[in-house]
């Protein structure tokens, strides 16, 4: 049975080392105690043959020589030559190679794996035994390769059966991560998680939302543009159009694929590929001449020969790419500059490296006739079928390599190279730690070593895993737990040459990936050139940029990335583009007429600087003035006898509650704080109150003492000025302790209105509790109710000294006022809410102050004939008989009614009209002086005659001969003291012509309140008239003068 495998490897070993596609020349091959394994691209892809199974299908042909692919074969040779001449690493061991052209297809770079496979299971069944095989090798105990992300996979998985490391150097699928299906998979670059989400950090800095993307259709482009989707989503990044292609794809496909780029709105394509899949595409693009797209691309093709060519410039140029980090490999650009033909003996790549770089062929040699080149039996083919265009010259063998442009050449930035260049010394290095590992302290079972001798491929995984090594350049080289090496990227841009017009990377910026995020990215623009010559940077959005102050909106049924500009509502903001949401202003801002930025509300109240203020400022402070003119004027003139008679102690407090009154509107303008909060409202409430307290007393007193008959000493006592104070401050001091329980339970405060407008702050006072206001002005408005009643009752009493008429209009003025103040103020916000009071409480303190006041000024400023003893004598004095009068005509015309309709007539009552007419008489005696008046009273068929006479004291007139006349109607010593006159009352009646006289009392009070008699109902006057009329008979008939008791 042993025999039967041994003879099945050996036919597998034959067909593998004899196949006619890996037969010398198509390998690098060199002997050494420790074989590494590599896989290079040397060609970009095989040819299409179609396959009847006719005959034996042979082994498909490489095409599209790669000259980046031998560059980076000649990294791995330079590396393992360099590592053999060294003293101190792996010395007296000596490394050997064999190198395989994968042709950049899965079924080659397969091909060599089985060929590494099968060796390493020819050497472990020790075969030398049985034949002596002087070509013999060596188990390979680690691949360095392959390229592609979808190659590497492929070859990943058949090595990893037999725990053989792979150290790749190009390929970055984050699939290859995955360390339970690729157990032996390792490599010196970083996976393409890394770059996708550094494209989407471009596409973000940028600011383009809207692209399209392109993938290989492998493992390195599927998984590396899913991954960019999720990146992009997270960045409200939205993509257009989404293709796989494939260098094998069908023209009809790419045709397809062309189209969509074309009717595409979005400019800025993401492209996960390699060179050899996109190729195909962007000859199609070319051709058709469709430009101003952006190409992002991946490593794998950033740098691409067959893609960075001038022929494709004017589509792909300003393309930007990621490229690894260069490297930097001393002695490597003379090794390049020293390859020979000559040495095709241990590298079978070289000889078709020079014919196609000096587009020239080697002939064959006799002794080795497979030694023949492949692209030489085209050349011959072609010859033979009569196309000279494709005949090539001999190649001498003194061409000068450095004579011709390559990419091979292009050692600026070693990338690529410096990672196949950095595979191999990690190789070494975990050679090199089985080699001076210390029994005992090994990774092995019970600390043990591998024998470097005997090593085997599984061994040499382990070292690789824990691996720790300083490279060349001074970086820590350490596998992390999927087997990568984290390492940055370097961003490019394609530039035009001015020197040769060939294509060049310009390094634009790096990505860092160890930086924290938002921090990553660094791209310097001044070195862009968008499509090879501009400046500007493109526009790849689906919707046009959202200004500031605007917002975008949604568009139903469209990807998130198309929508449209929505401004900002009141109140709101946006102070970037493209702002997904507006900001809410802060409770003290609003925001500005375009919506990007909050401004400062205006604060507005009731300013002692706006006109508004000022005006109101001004009425106030000229009602303080006037109320001070007035008193002034009362306190100059307090002994006449208006003053007198208007009851002075009640005027003075009804002056100064008007002070009041006009200086608490001065506590409604201005910036409200909680002081003055405090205090307007009280001020304004106690004020009108005291005002009113003082009205309502003094006109109840005088209609009280004109409707009283003779007072008696206890109506004098306690009708006194005592009593009335007392009035005043029981009906004050109820105002009072309201506004004292408003303050403790509520008090009123400023606060800031922000509802009321959006763009103003008002501020204003917070009354604290609306019940407590309404019970404050209620209160006030019931005290002018129950002043108005009496007022109005007491409107016919003597109208030169009594303000009853003057106080019904202020109290009509006063209600009229405050009526109209409740809607007002119920309908304003803002600072004409205080405005509204204050224009209240102006209007009504200049009603009171104007009808009960300045009539009384006028007489005592304009017309003081008017302001004597006589005049208001013979007012009140008339008012008496007026009622006595009235009262008895009315008798008599009862009585002439009943005798009328005795005697069969018909009578009517008569009207009334009454007119006054005094006279005054002065006449001088040695020792007094006479005054005399006369009221006539027309009762339609009656007329009363009223003469009145009176004696003053001559010393009184000689004291005031200089002077007016202080003639008082108060007695302020007793309270005892009556004035009496003494009044001759002449009756002519037209009916009986008879004649009557009567005589009559008139009482005035002592303490400066003239005493009056009011009408009553029709029986109570005729009575007290009667009784009147009945004392003046019992009197001597003619004028009775008495002594007038003067205060």
């Amino acid at each position: 049975m042993n025999m039967y495998i041994h003879g099945m490897l050996l036919l597998l070993l034959a067909f593998i080392l004899y196949s006619s596609a890996y037969g010398p020349n198509k390998r690098a091959q060199k002997k050494g105690d420790i074989i590494l394994g590599g896989l290079f691209p040397i060609h970009f892809g095989v040819a299409s043959m179609d396959e009847d199974l006719e005959s034996r299908p042979e082994s498909l042909e490489c095409v599209r020589y790669n000259f980046r692919g031998f560059r980076w074969l000649q990294a791995m040779i330079f590396a393992i030559e360099e590592i053999n001449n060294s003293n101190s690493l792996l010395p007296n061991i000596t490394l050997g190679y064999r190198i395989f052209d994968t042709c950049n297809t899965v079924s080659k770079a397969l091909e060599a794996t089985l060929s590494f496979v099968a060796q390493n299971k020819i050497d472990s069944l020790n075969l030398d035994d049985f034949c002596n095989c002087s070509e013999h090798m060596p188990s390979t105990i680690a691949v360095v390769g392959a390229t592609g992300s979808g190659i590497s996979t492929a070859v990943a998985n058949l090595l990893g059966l037999f725990h053989i490391p792979q150290v790749s150097y190009a390929s970055s699928s984050r699939l290859l991560s995955n360390k339970n299906q690729y157990k032996s998979f390792l490599r010196t670059m970083p996976n393409d998680e890394h770059q996708a989400t550094a494209m989407a950090d471009i596409i973000e800095y940028f600011g383009w939302n809207w692209v399209g993307t392109i993938a290989a259709d492998d493992d390195y482009g599927r998984p590396g543009i899913e991954k960019f989707r999720e990146e992009a989503e997270e960045r409200d990044i939205c993509i257009d159009f989404s293709e796989l292609i494939s260098q094998y794809t069908e023209m009809e496909e790419i045709e397809k694929v062309v189209d969509v780029i074309q009717n595409s709105t979005a400019k800025v394509i993401v492209v996960f590929s390699s060179g050899p899949d996109l190729e195909p595409l962007i000859k199609r693009i070319v051709q058709r001449n469709i430009t101003g797209r952006i190409w992002l691309a991946s490593e794998a093709w950033a740098s691409s020969s067959l893609i960075a060519i001038p022929e494709y410039f004017h589509v792909i140029g300003g393309t930007i790419g990621f490229a690894l980090r260069a490297g930097q490999i001393p002695g490597f650009r003379e090794f390049l500059h020293n390859v020979h033909p000559r040495m095709s003996n241990a590298n079978g790549f070289l000889k078709e490296f020079w014919e196609e770089t000096f587009n020239c062929y080697l002939p064959t040699t006799t002794k080795n006739p497979s030694f023949s080149s492949p692209f030489l039996s085209n050349h011959e083919d072609s010859n033979r079928g009569g196309n000279g265009s494709f005949f090539r010259p001999p190649c001498t063998g003194q061409e000068n390599i450095t004579s011709v442009e390559t990419p091979y050449l292009d050692f600026t930035h070693l990338r690529i190279s410096y990672n196949v260049y950095l595979a191999v010394y990690s190789i070494a290095h975990a050679l090199q730690d089985i080699y001076t590992c210390t029994p005992g302290k090994g990774l092995f079972t019970n600390g043990s070593c591998a024998d470097i001798k005997k090593v085997e491929a599984w061994q040499v995984l382990k070292h690789l895993r824990h691996l720790n090594f300083t490279n060349n350049m001074g970086e820590q080289v350490d596998f992390n737990d999927f087997g990568d090496l984290v390492g940055n990227y370097t961003i490019i841009n394609w530039h035009l040459s001015a020197e040769d017009g060939s294509v060049i990377f310009e390094d634009i910026g790096h990505y860092n990936v160890y930086a924290k995020m938002g921090e990553r990215l660094f791209i310097n623009e001044s070195k862009i050139l968008w499509s090879g010559f501009s400046r500007e940077v493109p526009f790849s959005n689906c919707s046009v940029i959202c200004h500031k102050g605007t917002r975008k909106g949604i568009i139903e049924g469209e990807p998130t990335c198309c929508f449209e500009c929505v401004d900002c509502p009141d109140g709101e903001y946006a102070d970037e583009t493209d702002a997904s949401a507006c900001e809410k202003c802060p409770v003290d801002s609003w925001s500005s007429k375009n919506h990007t930025v909050c401004i400062a509300k205006q604060i507005e109240f009731l300013s002692w600087t706006e006109p508004f203020g000022i005006a109101l400022t001004l009425f106030a402070v000229l009602g303080i003035c006037l109320t001070s003119f007035v008193l002034c004027v009362f306190i100059k003139f307090r002994n006449t006898p208006i003053v007198k008679a208007t009851n002075r102690a009640l005027s003075y407090l009804l002056l100064f509650s008007l002070l009041c009154c006009f200086s608490s509107s001065l506590f409604f303008i201005g910036e409200p704080e909680d002081w003055t909060c405090r205090l307007r409202q009280p001020a304004f409430g106690i004020s009108f109150v005291l005002c009113i307290s003082c009205i309502l007393v003094k006109t109840n007193h005088i209609l009280l003492v004109f409707e009283a008959k003779i007072p008696t000493s206890f109506q004098r006592k306690w009708w006194g000025v005592n009593l009335q104070f007392l009035l005043v401050f029981l009906c004050t001091f109820v105002q009072v302790v309201t506004c004292i329980i408003w303050l403790y339970t509520a008090p009123p405060q400023s606060y800031k209105n922000i509802e009321l407008d959006d763009e103003i702050i008002f501020i204003t006072c917070n009354e604290g509790s609306l019940m407590a206001l309404g019970f404050l002005i209620g209160y006030t408005c019931l005290l002018a109710a129950i002043c108005f009643f009496f007022a109005f009752k007491a409107r016919k009493l003597p109208e030169n000294f009594n303000e009853a008429k003057f106080i019904t209009f202020s109290m009509l003025i006063f209600f009229i006022v405050w009526i109209s103040f409740i809607p007002a103020y119920a309908s304003t916000y803002g600072k004409f809410v205080s405005a509204v009071e204050v224009i209240a409480i102006l209007a009504s303190s200049f009603g009171l102050l104007a009808c009960i006041f300045f009539n009384k000024v006028y007489i005592i400023l304009f017309k003081p004939s008017r302001n004597t003893i006589e005049e208001v004598r013979c007012s009140t004095v008339a008012h008496a008989f007026k009622v006595a009068a009235r009262a008895t005509l009315r008798r008599s015309n009862v009585s002439h009614k009943k005798s009328n309709s005795l005697g069969g007539s018909t009578g009517s009552t008569p009207s009334s009209s009454i007119s006054n007419k005094s006279t005054h008489e002065e006449q001088l005696s040695d020792g007094d002086r006479v005054r005399s008046c006369k009221q006539k009273v027309s009762f339609g068929s009656g007329t009363v005659t009223l003469s009145l006479s009176y004696d003053e004291p001559q010393k009184n007139a000689i004291s005031n001969k200089n002077t007016r006349p202080n003639n008082s109607l108060e007695a302020k010593t007793s309270d005892d003291s009556l004035m009496r006159q003494r009044a001759l009352l002449q009756l002519q009646n037209s009916d009986g012509g008879s004649e009557s006289s009567f005589r009559t009392v008139s009482n005035i009070d002592e303490t400066g309140s003239q005493e009056s008699v009011n009408q009553s109902d029709s029986d109570n006057q005729s009575t007290e008239s009667q009784a009147q009329i009945d004392n003046l008979k019992n009197t001597v008939d003619g004028a009775i003068t008495d002594n007038m008791v003067n205060s």
